[in-house]
């Protein structure tokens, strides 16, 4: 029989005041958002509520002091949210901490679960 491929799997969040205030759903999220110029948009494309989508922004903006999303109201042309620098900083360094978590563990696995010769 053969033996299974082992593959280890991290995840990576931010906590403020021990309550989660970032992760790859939000990241997800705030990406969505800055592909398709809208929050409901991105919302729906992701299958979550648009009042979901906003309050789980809220608490991050809360959490950093500092806002995520430039939102313009409706209109003739119609509303629409673009990222913030502060949010384009955040997706770059939550995507470079999150390769350098992986890269880690990646090593740390191979190294404990070597296949002895």
């Amino acid at each position: 029989m053969a033996r299974p491929r082992l593959r280890i799997k991290s995840k990576v969040w931010l906590e403020a005041n021990g309550r989660m205030i970032f992760s790859d759903g939000r990241l997800q999220l705030l990406e969505a958002v800055a592909e398709l110029g809208s929050l409901r948009q991105a919302a729906r494309g992701l299958g979550m509520s648009y009042r979901a989508a906003w309050g789980l922004l809220k608490v991050t903006e809360r959490a950093l002091g500092a806002p995520l999303l430039a939102v313009t109201i409706g209109g003739r042309a119609g509303g629409g949210a673009r990222l913030t620098p502060e949010a384009r900083a955040l997706v770059r360094r939550f995507r470079r901490v999150k390769a350098r978590v992986n890269r880690a563990a990646d090593g740390a696995f191979a190294r404990a679960f070597r296949r002895s010769r």
